[in-house]
């Protein structure tokens, strides 16, 4: 049985949130393939987690036999963010652009599963766990663009996810999803229409695909020899 690890972190409800719209898709789909599957939600929004502390911290580097009362509250909720991420097969995460870089909600998500020595450093729990991101945006940030520079949501994703998780990271990216609202952008709406279409295609085919994949490394494995 599969289980998929599904974060949302926009401030926005349903319908009103892009990046939920796609990410609900790609949810949707994926249970279709996997009906029998397991999905572990967490609305960032609506239930945050707590930001690091330095008992979460230092917790962390600690042995817990010798933990404070602190730092053992703090690191068992640590340890069960940890634990959703090392149990899932897939991941998939709602990321939409903030001033320039993912909600404080999300940051906040990251600080408490980066663990060196466990889920980061020299072997990684969870290397290797296909993780999709919607990094959506008000803009365009794309290669070209004038606001190219700023675009610090994929950097950090890439360094946090790719790098320091080693987790198989694939983006999903609508853009310019502010141009409905703001009159400003009106001109936009065409393409933003034309971005928000195109994701909601990515999402279901590359969990239809995901799914698949899953499914046949499962089938793989129940027939491998054993000796």
């Amino acid at each position: 049985m599969a289980t998929l690890l599904h974060i949302d972190s926009s401030v926005f409800p349903g319908g009103a949130s892009v990046s939920r719209a796609v990410t609900e898709t790609f949810r949707k789909t994926w249970e279709e393939q996997h009906p029998e599957s397991t999905v572990i939600y967490r609305d960032l929004s609506v239930a945050p987690v707590p930001h690091i502390t330095a008992a979460a911290h230092t917790a962390g580097f600690a042995d817990p036999n010798a933990h404070t009362p602190e730092q053992a509250a703090a690191f068992a909720e640590r340890l069960q963010l940890i634990e959703e991420l090392e149990q899932a097969d897939a991941v998939l995460i709602g990321a939409p652009m903030y001033n320039y870089s993912i909600p404080s909600t999300l940051k906040a998500w990251l600080d408490n599963v980066i663990l060196h020595g466990r889920t980061s450093g020299e072997n990684p729990s969870a290397k290797g766990t296909p993780v999709t991101v919607v990094a959506s945006r008000g803009g365009s940030y794309a290669p070209g663009t004038p606001k190219e520079p700023y675009e610090y949501v994929q950097n950090y994703l890439t360094a946090t996810l790719a790098d320091m998780l080693a987790l198989d990271l694939d983006f999903i990216v609508p853009e310019l999803t502010m141009a409905p609202h703001n009159p400003a952008m009106a001109e936009l709406v065409p393409l933003f229409e034309t971005s928000r279409d195109r994701a909601l295609q990515d999402a279901a085919t590359k969990a239809k695909a995901l799914a698949e994949r899953l499914a046949a490394y499962t089938r793989e494995r129940r027939v491998r020899p054993c000796c």
